[in-house]
């Protein structure tokens, strides 16, 4: 997995969004390429390692977007057959983005492991599950998941369980699982929580309608981003409400880079153009002519624009000492002038 430092990680969530055609999950792709993401995810099921095919209560959608439909019937669409996964591995090799998946049991991870998938997440709806955890821990790849409604106890045991069983490397995702997410659905402190607590890399999955959570994710520690994708003339697509498209691809891309280098550096910092600046700060000068032996006081000297001189902080050390040597009106106070009259300089001149 290449993760560049110098900017965050766009991965490009494919999910339902190719419409039971490999041609549109192959030009997801492409988009994806183009405007800037550096991986796209699919997800691997069939439908019954999903749910049953029952019309009882409990497998019925009761509310959200998909209200009304048997888990079954979302589940046989939204799936990436099995069969398209090699050719949608080759063709991301092809055009040179990374693929890899969301296994969502076992048998996906075996799947998976004959494709050579580089790396895995977990689902926030699988974070519970230790088996699947275990499985994929134990193929040692980078593993990363999503927190989506888990407190942080369950996120300590599923944590805990990817560490004992072989993974190296675990980033997790904050994530609200709710499709799609509001503005205040979200508390972005909790990345840093995660962060604190876990002492691993921490990034947002992110199922608002907008950048601002993804940018302000940023801001907040994340540099690692998943965002849906869709066609733009494909609104029947199951996630089209909470997907970015087409150029707006790019638009997301632009704007979490351009909040990741606004973070800056981990140390204090200005810029030179800033630092230029510092000529119109104050600084002490001599306003009136004096005469060797004379005391510099108040009436011959002052703190005023422009910053040529040393800075204000000398001025009341320099009061009564004796001038040694005449000095014209105008003439700014220096480093130099300073040691002559041995007054021991500040770390800041």
């Amino acid at each position: 997995m290449s993760l560049n430092s110098k900017k965050p990680f766009f991965v490009a969530e494919i999910s339902a969004n190719h419409c039971g055609s490999l041609k549109i999950a192959k030009q997801l792709i492409d988009d994806a390429k183009k405007y800037g993401a550096d991986a796209v995810k699919l997800q691997t099921f069939t439908p019954d390692t999903m749910t049953l095919n029952s019309n009882k209560k409990d497998f019925l959608i009761t509310e959200g977007i998909w209200k009304g439909k048997k888990l079954w019937d979302i589940y046989n669409l939204a799936q990436t057959p099995l069969q398209w996964h090699k050719d949608i591995f080759s063709y991301c090799k092809k055009k040179k983005i990374i693929c890899f998946s969301t296994p969502f049991d076992e048998s996906a991870v075996d799947f998976l492991e004959s494709l050579n998938c580089p790396f895995y997440k977990i689902s926030s709806f699988e974070m519970t599950d230790l088996s699947l955890i275990k499985k994929i821990a134990k193929t040692k790849k980078i593993l990363i998941m999503s927190t989506g409604m888990a407190n942080l106890d369950e996120i300590k045991i599923s944590y805990d369980t990817a560490k004992k069983y072989g993974a190296k490397k675990i980033i997790l995702l904050y994530c609200v699982s709710n499709y799609p997410s509001k503005i205040f659905d979200f508390n972005l402190r909790n990345i840093d929580i995660l962060k604190n607590r876990f002492k691993c890399r921490v990034g947002l999955s992110d199922h608002s309608t907008d950048n601002v959570i993804a940018k302000l994710a940023i801001a907040s520690g994340a540099d690692i981003v998943e965002k849906h994708i869709a066609i733009n003339s494909r609104k029947e697509s199951l996630d089209y409400n909470f997907s970015i498209k087409g150029k707006e691809i790019k638009k997301f891309r632009d704007d979490i880079d351009l909040a990741y280098k606004l973070i800056g550096k981990n140390e204090f910092y200005r810029t030179k153009v800033e630092l230029k600046n510092r000529k119109f700060r104050r600084s002490i000068y001599i306003i009136k002519k004096i005469k060797k032996g004379d005391k510099f006081s108040v009436n011959n000297i002052k703190k005023i624009r422009p910053g040529y001189g040393v800075n204000p902080s000398y001025y009341e050390q320099i009061l009564g000492k004796k001038a040694y040597k005449d000095f014209d009106q105008g003439t700014a106070f220096t480093k130099n002038m300073l040691t002559e009259l041995k007054i021991k300089k500040k770390i800041i001149c």
